[in-house]
């Protein structure tokens, strides 16, 4: 049980560390014009965009698949991502963007200061000038009041 819990955190964690390194180098750089249309205004609920967290879930459904018959790491890592997910699209989709208006935004503590960073990365519609590229890998200063 610890190695699931183990492999789990650590599906969780490099799905942030990627993430972040991706949505830097890859999603502000060649992926642009994917990534594009996240940062600009529409009236549409799906954008381009979410063809990224269809990869991501593909790579974790994979993971899953192939290691569920001995519940090796494989599958513990699937369900790290899966979890990141997860929380990912409550944070991101339905918290920050609010995509479904199912709760208000954050006004203080954790969330507030992921909120916050959002919105300075958001701050830019262009490739360069954004800062804050991770969901919970984000600069200290935003936590503070």
């Amino acid at each position: 049980m610890i190695e699931a819990i183990g492999y789990s955190i650590l599906g969780f964690v490099l799905m942030e560390l990627s993430g972040w390194a991706i949505h830097k180098y890859l999603m502000h750089g060649p992926l642009w014009s994917i990534h594009k249309t996240h940062h600009e205004h529409s009236d549409s609920f799906f954008e381009l965009n979410d063809l990224f967290s269809l990869l991501f879930g593909s790579i974790a459904i994979l993971l899953i698949f192939l290691g569920v018959g001995d519940l090796d790491y494989r599958f513990w890592i699937g369900i790290g991502i899966s979890m990141y997910g997860m929380l990912y699209f409550f944070l991101h989709d339905v918290l920050i963007h609010r995509r479904m208006k199912w709760l208000d935004r954050p006004r203080k503590g954790f969330l507030k200061g992921i909120f916050s960073a959002h919105q300075a990365h958001h701050q830019s519609r262009k490739r360069e000038g954004a800062v804050s590229f991770g969901l919970f890998l984000v600069p200290r200063k935003y936590f503070k009041n």
